[in-house]
């Protein structure tokens, strides 16, 4: 590719480019025949904005407050597995770059980091994502790292009792990486010969028995607030609410465990009428463009959440990349934000945008 990149997808080409092929289907492929992962992206073109002329917008402020925490931009880095396959300095290099940023960042339960070295990598708001294992003392033993690290929230990923079927994960018999927060805990070294050991390392490990009572168990074993994250209908919205977490994430996983679920996008504003402004409502799942991040914020995000793009981001150019990455989105939002009449992120509201079915409707 010839030249800089000048918007965030040429970043997925770079990655494409210098992974080798296990590592890179690893990180761009989705679950079974990819029907989600299509969609993610595309059900954001059939939104449309609705712009407001003559504001002044000679200042823009796209700073805001999740969870208590001021940051720059409604952008949080989402908790994606083993950055060390993308680049050597892994999880460390994307906290650095998040934080010069002045994003949030969410590290993996899967990071091929340790806690503490992404802790003690630079100063800044950091969330812990968490899967539950049948050895809940495991989970609870990360959980508590996590908190004695200064990290500021937990993120529960609820949506994978078992692993989807990534079918290029399959054919590529991808290895599970070395994963140094489980050293003395856990062994990684799951020998199949079916498949993906990434697969197989899941069905050993994953509580296929987690329910909506073990929110309890978990708020028991922690002081910090717990979002939620694979929430796709209204019905658990409301469930999660009952349950008390502080925060709701909107995800399928990034299209990678269900196939044929719908786009993040498309089912966020059902959530968040199903939420009631009790906690805020993240989104996470097809974000490429800050035109993207301004349609979910008017559709009722309180922030969004970018995982693949950070990660390309790191695969082309490190820590640099992920500034780049982030960076790109900002500026994006902020031309957005002048263009549609918007000063603030609160100025961008619900009247902004246009949904495929309005028009639709429009047009009966």
């Amino acid at each position: 590719m010839a030249g800089e990149p000048v918007h965030v997808n040429e970043f997925q080409e770079l990655a494409r480019q210098v992974l080798p092929k296990m590592y890179y289907d690893f990180f761009a492929g989705g679950a079974e025949d990819q029907y989600t992962l299509k969609e993610n992206i595309e059900a954001f073109c059939r939104i449309t904005i609705r712009p407001r002329i003559l504001v002044d917008v000679s200042r823009i402020d796209m700073s805001t407050i999740i969870l208590g925490h001021k940051t720059s931009a409604p952008i949080i880095v989402a908790p994606t597995s083993s950055h060390q396959l993308a680049h050597p300095e892994g999880e460390v290099a994307t906290a650095r770059g998040a934080a010069a940023c002045n994003v949030i960042m969410a590290l993996s339960f899967t990071s091929t980091c340790t806690v503490e070295e992404v802790a003690s990598s630079c100063n800044a708001v950091r969330f812990f994502q968490t899967y539950v294992y049948k050895r809940r003392d495991i989970t609870e033993l990360m959980v508590r790292r996590a908190e004695n690290n200064g990290f500021r929230a937990i993120i529960l990923t609820a949506d994978t009792p078992r692993l989807g079927r990534r079918e290029a994960d399959i054919k590529n018999k991808m290895i599970s990486p070395r994963l140094r927060n489980f050293e003395g805990l856990i062994s990684t070294e799951v020998v199949s010969d079916k498949g993906s050991n990434l697969e197989a390392y899941a069905a050993e490990t994953l509580d296929p028995s987690l329910s909506w009572k073990d929110i309890a168990w978990l708020k028991s074993i922690t002081k910090l607030p717990i979002l939620i994250k694979g929430v796709l209908t209204g019905e658990d919205a409301t469930k999660a609410i009952e349950a008390g977490v502080a925060g709701v994430i909107v995800s399928n996983h990034g299209a990678r465990q269900l196939d044929y679920t719908p786009a993040t996008i498309s089912v966020l504003e059902e959530v968040v009428h199903a939420v009631q402004g009790k906690v805020p409502v993240l989104l996470d799942g097809g974000i490429r463009r800050g035109t993207d991040i301004f349609k979910a914020l008017a559709l009722g995000a309180k922030a969004i959440m970018i995982g693949r793009p950070v990660i390309y981001g790191l695969a082309a150019k490190g820590e640099s990349g992920v500034k780049q990455v982030i960076e790109m989105l900002k500026n994006e939002l902020e031309l957005t934000m002048a263009l549609a009449g918007c000063c603030t992120v609160d100025d961008i509201t619900r009247s902004h945008v246009i949904t495929g079915k309005e028009r639709f409707l429009c047009r009966m």
